[in-house]
Formats: structure tokens, C-alpha cells, sequence
């Protein structure tokens, strides 16, 4: 398995951190770029992987934005590709893999954390590639957009605790 890249955020002086890489096949490359806002904390942090499952050339890019402290955010970044990569029906049903993962590494996380810091969470954008085939999926308000002939296009949509229709769920 190849891993060319795990970086969370800014560089030990703060400076904003910049990048990318290219899939071992020569046909995909990508780029990322983080920097501090306002506030005195960062975060945030995301995750870029390239890697080889059942020989087909995956790639793996996510975006955590943590809130009440960087604490889930970092273990979204730590275990979501993880435990997308080790579900059994990545290849052949990546789709409900992926929403396997999410929930699996929710669960995770709040049976670690033994109801301490309820308060904290984290948002998670992420783009899957797996051969011709690109699933984005998303929860909280990070949003994930491509770039076709110049033109910015969303491929997820918000979900914020005061719509409706979020309510509604379970």
C-alpha cells in the first residue's frame, strides 16, 4: 500500500501549510492548502491518502473542521479512511462502505470518550476516488465543490442543526 500524505493543518510556527501529490499511476493529481483564521485555535485538519486496495488505486481526501476543541476532528483524521479502507465491501459497495465508516468512527468515538466533552464535534468532507468513480459525502457544514472549466460546483450540501429536514432525522 502506498501513503503519500497525512498532514493536519500548520506547520509547528503556525505558518499556513500547502501541497499535494500525485497517484502512483500518473493519472490523478491533487492539492491542498490550509491556513489559521481568526481565532487563536486551529481546529482543523484533513487527511490525503493514495492507496491500493484489491489492486485498484484509490484516493482518500477529507476535511475535519472541529468545534469545542480539535480533539474529535483529530480522531475523524486518525480513523474514518482507516475504517473505510478495512470494510469489507469497499470495493464493491463503496457507497454504503462509506456510510458504514462514518457511523462506525462516530461510534467509536463517543464509546472512547465515555460522555466526557459532549460539547465538541466535527464536521467531515470527504471525496473518495475509486477508478473512474468520485463519492463525495459530508456531515455538518463543510462543503466539498470541484472545479470544471474554471467553474466552482458544490457536491454536498450543508447540514445544520436548524433545518427542517435535519430535525426530522434520527
Amino acid at each position: 500500500m502506498g501513503y503519500l500524505n497525512s498532514i493536519s493543518g500548520l506547520q509547528a510556527d503556525g505558518a499556513p501549510v500547502s501541497g499535494g501529490g500525485l497517484s502512483q499511476d500518473g493519472k490523478f493529481g491533487y492539492g491542498y492548502a490550509s491556513c489559521p483564521g481568526k481565532r487563536s485555535s486551529m481546529e482543523d485538519f484533513y487527511e490525503t491518502r493514495i492507496d491500493s486496495v484489491d489492486g485498484e488505486i484509490v484516493g482518500l481526501f477529507g476535511v475535519f473542521d472541529g468545534h469545542g476543541g480539535a480533539q474529535v476532528a483529530e480522531y475523524v483524521k486518525q480513523n474514518l479512511f482507516s475504517n473505510l479502507l478495512r470494510h469489507p465491501k469497499f470495493i464493491t459497495d463503496t457507497k454504503s462502505a462509506i456510510a458504514d465508516a462514518y457511523n462506525h468512527t462516530d461510534a467509536e468515538f463517543l464509546k472512547s470518550e465515555n460522555s466526557q466533552n459532549r460539547e465538541a464535534g466535527s464536521t467531515a468532507s470527504t471525496a473518495v476516488l475509486v477508478g473512474d468513480r468520485l463519492l463525495v459525502a459530508n456531515v455538518g457544514d463543510s462543503r466539498a465543490v470541484i472545479c470544471r472549466g474554471g467553474d466552482a460546483i458544490a457536491v454536498s450540501r450543508d447540514h445544520k442543526p436548524d433545518q427542517t429536514d435535519e430535525r426530522a432525522k434520527d
